[in-house]
C-alpha cells in the first residue's frame, strides 16, 4: 500500500493583526510534496501576510509553522535553507543580465558552478528563455522577469516554493510557460504553495485554500468543491443581454448574476425549477434569449456564492 505524501508545509492556527484589522484568523492548512496549493482570494484576503509568516520574515502573533519539519516560528533561518520565496516584486537586478542574475542569486545558496550551469540551463530552456542569457533583466518584458525570477528562486533545488502572485500582470504566454514550469517541479517532489487573486488559476491547482478577509472558507481539490456546491449555475445568452439583466436582477431565487459577453451566468437555488419559471417570465416581458442552459460551476461561482452568504459554504 503506497503511503500518502508527506506534508512539507503545516500552518496550524496561524494569526495576524495590523492596526485596526485582523489580516490573518486561525488559519490551518497543510501542503503536500510534489502538488501546487493555492491560496486563493480578493486583494486584502491575507495571502500575502501568509506567505510572509512561512517564509520566515514575520512573525505570527499566535499559531505554529513548519516548512519540511523546520519550526518556522522559533528556526527561521534554518527554514529558510529549505524553501525559496518569490514576492510580488522579486529583488532582480536589472543592471545584470539574466546569466549573470541567475549566477548571484546561485551564489547566494552556495551552489557549484556545475550544478548552476545544468539547472540554468533547463529552467531557462522551460521557461523559454535559453536566446534572453546576455539580455539585461532592466530590458525584459514584465513576464519575463517573472519568469526569470522563477528561475533565479529555483536555481538551488528548494524542497517548498513559496510564490505570492507570481503571475499578476503576466501576459498569456508566459503565464503559460510560468504554469508550465511549475507543473515540471512536480515530479521533483517539490511542495509549491502559491497565491493568487485569478479564480481561474485555482483550477490548475491540486488543492486550494480559498480565503475571505482573513478567514479560511475551504480547502480542497478544485473537483471537489465544484461537486459539492449545491446551487445551480444557468448560462443565459441573448443579443440584448442588459436589458435581460434587467428583467431578471429581481428575479427569485438568485444569488448572483454576471453580465457575460453574450448573455448571463447565473448562480440559482435550483436550476430545474429556475429554468422554465425564466423562460416564461422573459417570454412574457418579450425579452429575447436564445438559450437557458445549466453548465457546470466553477471556482469563481463558488467564491462569489460563498462571499455573498457571509462567507459560509455548504458541503
Amino acid at each position: 500500500m503506497t503511503e500518502p505524501p508527506q506534508s512539507a508545509i503545516v500552518a496550524e492556527g496561524l494569526q495576524k493583526s495590523f492596526p485596526g484589522v485582523r489580516a490573518v484568523n486561525a488559519l490551518s492548512f497543510d501542503v503536500r510534496a510534489g502538488e501546487i496549493f493555492g491560496l486563493v482570494g480578493p486583494d486584502g484576503a491575507g495571502k500575502t501576510t501568509t506567505l510572509r509568516m512561512l517564509a520566515g520574515i514575520m512573525p505570527p502573533d499566535a499559531g505554529t509553522a513548519s516548512i519540511a519539519g523546520i519550526d518556522v516560528v522559533h528556526d527561521p533561518e534554518s527554514a529558510k535553507h529549505a524553501l525559496s520565496y518569490m514576492p510580488q516584486r522579486f529583488g532582480l537586478y536589472e543592471d545584470l543580465t539574466v546569466d549573470e542574475n541567475i549566477r548571484f542569486y546561485a551564489d547566494l545558496f552556495g551552489v557549484k558552478r556545475t550544478d548552476r550551469e545544468s539547472r540554468s540551463d533547463q529552467l531557462l530552456q522551460a521557461a523559454g528563455m535559453s536566446e534572453f542569457r546576455k539580455r539585461f533583466a532592466g530590458k525584459l518584458s514584465g513576464g519575463m522577469k517573472q519568469k526569470l525570477g522563477l528561475v533565479c528562486a529555483l536555481i538551488h533545488h528548494p524542497k517548498v516554493i513559496l510564490l505570492d502572485e507570481p503571475t499578476t500582470g503576466v501576459d498569456p504566454v508566459s503565464r503559460r510557460d510560468f504554469w508550465r514550469i511549475l507543473y515540471e517541479l512536480l515530479a521533483e517532489g517539490v511542495a509549491i504553495l502559491t497565491s493568487t487573486a485569478y479564480l481561474d488559476e485555482a483550477e490548475r491547482c491540486n488543492r486550494v485554500a480559498l480565503l475571505h478577509q482573513g478567514k479560511l472558507l475551504f480547502c480542497d481539490t478544485p473537483a471537489n468543491l465544484k461537486a459539492g456546491m449545491r446551487k445551480g449555475v444557468l448560462s443565459i445568452t441573448s443579443q440584448d443581454p442588459r436589458t435581460l439583466r434587467s428583467q431578471l436582477e429581481h428575479a427569485q431565487g438568485i444569488s448572483s448574476l454576471v453580465l457575460t459577453g453574450d448573455g448571463l451566468h447565473v448562480v440559482v437555488d435550483d436550476a430545474a425549477r429556475r429554468i422554465p419559471e425564466f423562460e416564461a417570465l422573459l417570454k412574457h416581458a418579450q425579452v429575447p434569449f436564445d438559450a437557458i442552459q445549466q453548465v457546470a460551476p466553477s471556482i469563481e461561482d463558488l467564491f462569489v456564492d460563498a462571499v455573498g452568504n457571509g462567507g459560509a459554504i455548504r458541503a
